[in-house]
């Protein structure tokens, strides 16, 4: 099985999730589904029919965040330095609209570009990986060609 990189930060998200689906919302769910059986007839009971289908897309986030945690490979970013790798936080500047732009790498199951953080798989981390500050990285995205300049690299 591929290990999965992932921050500290994203594997403790991924377990208080794992978590809270376990202790609140499974309960929850079944609890709904006794009252609802109790109403009599399932066949035309919508009650039910919405709690069983809850249930069903509950248990199977159960599942992909059991088998995530199970295959993570969590990596702290205090440790490392230097060149760019899994965990930096990056602050590159656009260099035609010298907008700065600040980025941590972090693995597919953590990523949310809103909040900064970038999928380590996606076109941006893959140029940036190796690169040092001062340094120019071209990447092609969906909007088309943007280059941007490495203007600070920090880990922790």
């Amino acid at each position: 099985m591929e290990k999965i990189p992932m921050t500290p930060t994203g594997a403790a998200a991924l377990e208080r999730e794992l978590g809270q689906l376990k202790s609140k919302e499974r309960p929850a769910i079944i609890r709904a589904i006794a009252e609802a059986r109790e109403h009599g007839d399932l066949s035309e009971n919508a009650e039910y029919h919405a709690a069983r289908e809850k249930q069903g897309f509950v248990e199977g986030r159960i599942k992909e965040l059991e088998s995530l945690l199970s295959r993570a490979e969590v990596i702290d970013p205090a440790k490392l330095s230097g060149s760019i790798k899994f965990g930096a936080r990056v602050k590159l500047i656009d260099e035609d609209t010298e907008e700065e732009r600040n980025y941590q790498i972090v693995g597919e199951a953590e990523a949310d570009i809103e909040r900064g953080l970038l999928n380590i798989r996606s076109p941006l981390a893959r140029a940036l990986i190796g690169k040092d500050e001062g340094d120019s990285v071209e990447v092609t995205t969906p909007g088309g060609q943007r280059s941007y300049e490495i203007v600070e690299i920090r880990y922790g």
